[in-house]
């Protein structure tokens, strides 16, 4: 398997430790991302592209649609719009009653955190059970398990 192939196509399947060296790839194009003004928000968007092949392969090689990936993608933004909208909401109708509106705006901040933590957390599972769950052995729906253990 060449780079190519492993960082965008969701095709076929991958191991455990080409995984994991692709998701070193992935975290290190994110921090140069990050620190990049504007091309770095494309380049974030080429890594979740990126992300979402890689887990696919590595999904498929467990016997899995890359649909299970869904739920830990979705999620932890939801999450984080829902706490945003809760914010909101809870300043204004703190204000519409006569409350304190900064009072249920601290509230809501609490709460966005708290999602945000849980919207980690989620992701980091996920990862975690990816990239340790054993592939099945012989073929499946989805190829021929990996020959190779290394990307070449």
């Amino acid at each position: 398997m060449d780079w190519k192939s492993l960082f965008f196509s969701a095709e076929g399947r991958i191991g455990r430790q080409a995984f994991w060296i692709g998701w070193l790839v992935l975290l290190g194009v994110q921090v140069v991302a990050g620190w990049i003004p504007l091309i770095g928000h494309a380049l974030a968007l080429v890594a979740l592209f990126a992300w979402v092949c890689l887990c696919t392969k590595r999904l498929h090689d467990m016997g899995r649609s890359g649909w299970w990936q869904a739920p830990a993608i979705a999620l932890g933004p939801v999450l984080v719009v829902a706490s945003a909208l809760w914010i909101g909401f809870g300043a204004a109708v703190a204000a519409l009653t006569g409350g304190e509106p900064e009072l249920a705006a601290l509230a809501g901040v609490g709460v966005l955190l708290v999602s945000v933590a849980v919207a980690f957390i989620l992701v980091i599972a996920f990862t975690l059970w990816v990239g340790i769950t054993e592939g099945q052995a012989g073929e499946n729906r989805y190829g021929e398990p990996p020959l190779t253990a290394v990307v070449v």
